[in-house]
């Protein structure tokens, strides 16, 4: 597979303090499933930010395909940012509108931003919208206050905004982690069929272990800023785990039964 990501020395530091990210270099082939683990403070979110330039990297480069991503601005940084979905742990809708307005918003960067305020969206954005809730089980919310949704259903509205956006990668931070179980599970189904289904790359920032070992294809761990694992699920042995998490407390979801809370993984599209 080709690399659709290449992050290279990639660091952050926010004033005096110690990085937050520190020289990470990562190549995540095309269509792959990653999930990114490690304690609160390990850098995860911070490397989603830089990749989407919410937040800008200290030193280092970003480079997808031929293009050099630290190096966008105006228009073509916006194209990027439209073709790189974020999702976030507080889902990140707007209450008071209506579902289907807020999957569309997920349009706003292929679009002048006042049409989009004004709900001046074409019928074929809408079709495409009605679509990407149907595929999520929540088309018959669409005219329903975000507000009146559950956590779960939220979330799902989230990844419904972010497939409109047609992205090439969706970097998902921390999707899971105020869910419970049931709603967890189905987020994280929903994220591994679009991923196998449509061949979209995804990071995923995870706070549950056995949620990363579950779904995704490949783990990174990160401590300190720095990528201290890089393997398959199969290769997280113990003594992995404890370089990750370093060896006070459990290790988040790594219980007696670890999968208990989740359905079996969806087979690999053939």
């Amino acid at each position: 597979m080709a690399p659709v990501l290449a992050l290279s020395a990639l660091s952050k530091r926010f004033g005096m303090d110690s990085p937050a990210v520190d020289r990470v270099g990562l190549t995540i082939p095309d269509g792959q499933m990653v999930g990114v683990i490690g304690r609160s403070g390990a850098g995860k979110s911070t490397l989603l930010r830089m990749i989407n330039r919410l937040i800008e990297p200290t030193a280092g480069r970003i480079v997808c395909d031929d293009t050099e991503v630290t190096a966008l601005t105006g228009q073509t940084l916006r194209l990027w940012r439209a073709g790189c979905a974020m999702i976030f742990q507080q889902f990140n809708l707007v209450n008071r509108l209506d579902v289907i307005t807020n999957v569309l918003i997920g349009r706003l960067g292929y679009r002048a931003t006042l049409p989009t305020l004004v709900k001046h969206f074409s019928r074929e954005e809408r079709a495409q919208a009605i679509l990407a809730l149907d595929r999520l089980g929540l088309a018959e919310h669409g005219l329903q206050a975000a507000e009146t949704l559950s956590g779960g259903q939220q979330q799902r509205v989230a990844i419904a905004r972010a497939l409109v956006q047609c992205p090439r990668l969706i970097l998902a931070d921390e999707p899971i982690s105020s869910l419970d179980p049931m709603n967890a599970a189905r987020v994280m189904e929903a994220l591994r069929r679009i991923n196998r289904e449509d061949g979209i790359t995804i990071l995923c920032n995870l706070h549950h272990l056995d949620a990363a070992r579950h779904y995704c294809d490949r783990i990174v761990g990160m401590a300190a800023g720095r990528v201290v694992f890089d393997g398959t699920p199969a290769e997280l042995t113990p003594a992995a785990e404890a370089v990750i998490y370093g060896t006070a407390g459990p290790i988040p979801g790594d219980d007696a039964d670890p999968l208990a809370a989740f359905p079996p993984p969806l087979a690999a599209a053939g």
